[in-house]
């Protein structure tokens, strides 16, 4: 029995001496390379006592190494956890707390502040920094470069990753190799991507798209990567030029339309350009279009699932859609009451099933029955139709998550933290449109009598608790917030009053 994932991303290599990575500094990493470094990860966590189906959580700043301990994990028969980098000590206990991993790896200037949290649960706390440096990798650069990869299943864990609910309480998606494999296996034959493709992977690793999509597509093609530590535009307008495809979020692609260096000579070559994590406004994909003579390819996917659907690489990438469903992946536009399936045309919560859809919510055997229809569709809680030429588009969601620079963002956490607040009465927090993140938190605030709050007070309060991503852009003081007959706040006349919030 072999380890599934990490068995067919070995089988795929053709070519052992070719460079997998390269980062900005001119630093290459092989396909062999990548085996032994990998192979050194997994013997380090071995030798911490990581046993198979042991957790993982990882919060440390893009590397080549963190990427080697990704797959040095899968190895070792254990499970990922990669934690966002924003987090805050507060934020990682709940995480650590919930998941209980064996190993806890940080930047070593937060070593002090998570230690107690690490041993907490039992785990060892590792440090590994921006340069790729700190203990975990000195223990593995004392390794064996060789290692006999654990046996794992298809349907064994390989990853959880958090997401967060309208409760407040993050929720564990528990992720197999298979889902995994699938996934990658499916994108690599959609999106054509080959050995020759050279990928500019300027995304962050600890997010499903980068970590997942991106690394995973080429570690199955046999590609390439030009590996930036984060979406810096002049690094990716010089380093375009050497690479066939990028992946990114709709900032990326804004970012770089507003910057006079970036024209139709410089991308000619290019092959793909791939949009995600958030909605992609028809204005960029036009704006793309006749700058570059590029289509951007947008697609959609979530944590729970991976890529459920993308436009074709052929044929017309519709603006404002997510395309058709991928091979293998049913979807079907469901009434959110009922739960029957409704014509095309109309509007209804978005439903998958196949093998890219996760097993379940890690401890929450409840919450995971209540996201499943009995026939074994996964109820997205994206709202969504099915237009005339059977592309899929995203009209909302049923909850109020808001999607800024990519990252999902739980009104009722934020929420949860500012009513914290001395001289808070109550808030709702919205996300209306930003010109580059697409979407940016507003808090709407009601004060108690007799207090007086600023923005500037209300934003020093929040710094240590959430992270940067999660913060309002703007605070907004209201004498008490609008209702409805029912008393619900009606978050949908905030959205409509203060659109215009974050336009400048």
């Amino acid at each position: 029995m072999s380890n599934h994932l990490f068995a067919e991303i070995r089988s795929r290599i053709a070519d052992p001496s070719k460079t997998f990575l390269e980062t900005e500094a001119g630093r290459a990493i092989s396909f062999a390379d990548m085996l032994a470094l990998s192979a050194q990860y997994a013997n380090a966590l071995t030798g911490l006592g990581v046993q198979a189906g042991d957790r993982v959580a990882v919060q440390v700043e893009k590397t080549p190494e963190a990427l080697m301990l990704y797959l040095g994990t899968v190895r070792a028969g254990a499970v990922f956890l990669p934690l966002n980098t924003a987090y805050t000590a507060a934020e990682i206990d709940y995480f650590v707390s919930d998941a209980e991993p064996a190993v806890l790896v940080c930047d070593p200037g937060k070593q002090d502040a998570l230690q107690a949290t690490a041993d907490k649960v039992g785990a060892k706390l590792q440090t590994l920094d921006a340069s790729g440096q700190g203990s975990l990798s000195t223990l593995a650069g004392n390794a064996a470069a060789e290692f006999e990869d654990v046996a794992r299943l298809d349907d064994d864990l390989a990853a959880i990753l958090y997401t967060s609910g309208t409760t407040g309480r993050s929720k564990g998606a528990m992720l197999s190799h298979e889902n995994l494999a699938s996934n990658a296996r499916t994108l690599v034959e959609y999106w054509r991507f080959t050995a020759d493709d050279v990928l500019l992977h300027a995304l962050p690793i600890f997010h499903t798209h980068g970590l997942f999509v991106a690394t995973n597509v080429t570690l199955f093609a046999g590609g390439s990567m030009l590996f930036l530590p984060k979406f810096d535009l002049d690094a990716v307008l010089r380093l375009l030029p050497r690479a066939s495809s990028m992946m990114g979020v709709p900032t990326f692609y804004t970012r770089l339309l507003g910057a006079e260096a970036f024209t139709r000579d410089l991308v000619k070559h290019m092959r793909l350009f791939i949009s995600g994590s958030a909605p992609l406004s028809a204005e960029t994909h036009k704006e793309f279009s006749e700058r570059t003579g590029h289509a951007i390819l947008e697609r959609y996917g979530m944590t729970e699932t991976n890529m459920n659907t993308s436009n074709p690489y052929e044929g017309e990438r519709r603006a404002g859609t997510v395309g058709h469903h991928l091979p293998g992946v049913g979807l079907r536009i469901a009434d959110p009451v009922t739960g029957r399936e409704v014509p095309d045309g109309d509007v209804g919560i978005i439903e998958v099933k196949g093998p890219n859809v996760f097993q379940g919510y890690w401890r929450m055997p409840e919450k995971t029955a209540e996201e499943f229809r009995a026939d074994g569709f996964f109820i997205t809680g994206d709202m969504g139709r099915i237009d005339e030429k059977g592309y899929v588009q995203i009209v909302g969601r049923s909850k109020d998550l808001i999607i800024s620079g990519g990252f999902n963002i739980y009104p009722a956490e934020v929420e949860t933290a500012i009513d914290e607040i001395q001289g808070v009465a109550e808030s709702a927090v919205i996300g209306v449109p930003h010109p580059d993140f697409g979407e940016g938190v507003v808090a709407v605030i009601a004060c108690r009598a007799g207090s007086a709050l600023s923005e500037d007070e209300v934003i020093a309060e929040l710094k240590d608790k959430l992270a940067r991503f999660k913060q309002p852009k703007k605070v907004v003081f209201l004498d008490a917030l609008p209702r409805n007959t029912m008393g619900k706040i009606q978050k949908v006349a905030l959205r409509e009053t203060y659109k215009d919030a974050l336009a400048g």
